[in-house]
Formats: structure tokens, sequence, C-alpha cells
């Protein structure tokens, strides 16, 4: 098991699934990042990105990309998505100059409002039965504001529909959607005509006799 993956931004490294054939260089800026492929359920590969596993120059540098590319659409507040989601929107919200952020959660404290939640999926946990909620206590920060929303990756969408579900339910309209990874193209027909931001883009790979293309 490779420890190296997510800690540096390599400079010489040729983008794509690289010669061991586990792991994936992704393009970032002028530089590289090195990611973990793992196999689905359904034989089918993805490169991973665990970002509280990064090094912090990684995780800095995926903020700073995905802060500037929110910063045009004047979000007010961050939103979070748990639970990789959580580490990059605060580091996105101090670099937009907010003071705090809302954090969504999947533990269900004793004065959560059940109609402030929706059922919760993802292509990493695949089995369901989590629930999205939203404190109640924190909706007066959302009211009223430009809120964008931060989550580590997006993928299948079904994580991303959730959320936007959630904000819905809120009376919250989010001006934007931030994330570190955009992996394939099924979540683009979750988010509709929400504007997505990514620090880079992955595809979804298919495994061959030939090693994974």
């Amino acid at each position: 098991m490779r420890t190296d993956v997510w800690q540096h931004l390599h400079d010489d490294l040729t983008p794509g699934v690289q010669p061991d054939g586990e792991t994936f260089a992704v393009p970032f800026g002028a530089h590289r990042i090195l990611l973990p492929i793992r196999t689905l359920a359904d034989g089918r590969g993805v490169a991973s990105l665990i970002v509280n596993q990064a090094s912090f120059a990684v995780l800095d540098a995926l903020a700073d990309a995905v802060a500037e590319g929110l910063r045009p659409h004047a979000p007010e507040v961050i939103a979070g998505v748990p639970t990789l989601g959580l580490t990059l929107a605060e580091a996105v919200a101090r670099r937009l100059g907010h003071s705090r952020m809302v954090p969504l959660g999947t533990s269900r404290k004793f004065w959560y409002d059940e109609d402030l939640s929706v059922a919760l999926r993802s292509i990493t946990t695949p089995g369901g039965g989590k629930r999205l909620y939203a404190d109640p206590r924190m909706l007066p920060l959302l009211e009223g504001a430009r809120v964008a929303v931060v989550d580590d990756v997006l993928s299948s969408g079904a994580s991303i529909a959730a959320t936007l579900r959630l904000m819905e339910r809120v009376g919250v309209t989010p001006v934007a959607i931030g994330a570190a990874m955009l992996q394939g193209e099924g979540w683009r027909e979750k988010v509709g005509a929400t504007p997505v931001v990514g620090a880079f883009a992955t595809p979804i790979l298919t495994q061959t006799q030939e090693g994974w293309t």
C-alpha cells in the first residue's frame, strides 16, 4: 500500500495511469497530484482523493483553487458536506475571509429536527442508511445569505443531490458548488443549473487486459 499518494505537488509525472498500474497522476495547474486507483463494485476504476489524509501543502493548494473559483460568486456562507468535505470547506471559508462556516452533519444530535434531514448515500458508501442533517441552530446563518456548498469530491452525484435537497428544505438556493475533484460525468445531471467549481477533474477508468484505461 503506497503512502505517498496525495502528499506532493509533482512536476515530473506524466498525466494518467502510472507504470505501476495502481496510481493516477492528475494535472493540477502546473503540477500533478498522484492518486491511488480504487476498483468499484461494478469493475470500473476511479482515482481516489482523501483530503484529510493529504499533506498540508496539497490541501492548501486545493483550498486555494476552490476558493478562487468560488470568489466570483461572492458567497457569504460556506456550507460544508460531511465527512471529508468539512476539511476542505473550512479551509475555503478561511480563504474567503469568513469568520466561520456551516457544517452539515450525519450524526443526529438530540435537538435536531428530522424534518431538516434527507437520506444520504455516495459512491464510497453505496449501502446508504445515513441521513444528512442541518443543525436548526445554524439556520439563521443560512437564511437570506449567498451560500456556496463545498464537498471533497463530486462523482455519482448522489451526495451533492442530497445536499441540494436539504438546502431546498431549509429555503436556500446555493449560488455555487465547490469541490476538490470532479470525478467522471455522473454528477452533472444532479446539480442542474448550479455553477460548479473544481480544483481538478479525473475520468472513470475501465479495466482491460493491458490495465486501466
